[in-house]
């Protein structure tokens, strides 16, 4: 007969494995957009803020980013924040990933800690297998989602979601996933086709990129507003968050009308998140 361990035993058997465990795994533990969306309610983040003091000139091309250890701590120890999204569209970099995870897997709090988003380049300037990399590789770094911009169609959309394959990917009909998988249309074809989009399985988050979509249209700001919600229509219809920029005037509207993910950015952040919190009975 196998004796029976004891209770104490076992506890420091589990402690000791969990530390054994390397951080891919513990990035899969329940963060604070998975925690807010299972339950309906909006969550608010911020753009991680370029530390690079050189700004851009026109006619030269744009200075590198930088997110320092220090910055990624202060957003760490912001307690309005839910999130922070990691923007690399223009220039991927790993090391500024490894960044952000350090300080926001290393801050205590109450509740859920803030989870990490990374948008990455498109797939139309760095292709499929380069882009499914980068996905791969963003997970196992320790990031609670990634975000792959100007999705073109339905058929990319599909490649998109089957860069996550492996991933536990939280949806609203795969509650116990922990990966944020988040699709954006930001041209009129990919608008035009937000319906079906949205019907495909394995993703987290479809959202309009208000901004790009508006210059692709020429600039027509009434235009941009009206594919945002015609976005935010198919997301409500299949139950997807869909996340949005605000700021101080409009965010207690864009909460009435159903954005789960607000994000902010710049000095006047912060007050958004506040009075959008209030709105959202937070």
């Amino acid at each position: 007969m196998v004796p029976r361990r004891s209770t104490g035993w076992a506890a420091l058997a589990l402690a000791a494995l969990m530390m054994m465990l390397p951080s891919t795994a513990l990035a899969q533990s329940r963060h604070a957009l998975v925690d807010l969306w299972s339950q309906g309610k909006a969550a608010f983040g911020v753009f991680a803020p370029n530390e690079n003091p050189q700004r851009f000139e026109r006619g030269q091309p744009p200075p590198k980013a930088i997110y320092t250890a220090a910055g990624a701590e202060k957003l760490a120890a912001n307690p309005l924040l839910d999130f922070v999204f990691l923007n690399l569209e223009g220039s991927y970099d790993p090391a500024a990933v490894k960044t952000m995870i350090d300080a926001l897997k290393a801050s205590k709090g109450p509740g859920p800690r803030k989870s990490l988003l990374v948008r990455i380049p498109t797939i139309e300037r760095d292709g499929v297998e380069l882009t499914r990399k980068r996905v791969k590789e963003v997970l196992a770094a320790g990031a609670d989602g990634v975000t792959l911009p100007h999705i073109r169609s339905v058929e990319e959309a599909k490649t998109a979601i089957s860069f996550f394959e492996g991933a536990n990917v939280w949806s609203p009909s795969n509650p116990t996933g922990t990966i944020i998988a988040m699709l954006m249309v930001e041209d009129p074809g990919a608008v035009a086709a937000a319906g079906a989009i949205a019907d495909l399985k394995g993703f987290s988050v479809l959202a309009c990129g208000i901004g790009s979509l508006t210059q692709a249209l020429g600039g027509d700001r009434a235009a941009g507003e009206a594919g945002t919600q015609k976005v935010l229509v198919e997301s409500k219809r299949t139950r997807l968050p869909n996340m949005l920029t605000a700021n101080e005037k409009d965010v207690q509207q864009r909460v009435k009308e159903g954005f789960l993910g607000l994000l902010g950015q710049g000095a006047s952040a912060d007050e958004m998140i506040k009075i959008g919190r209030q709105a959202a009975g937070r």
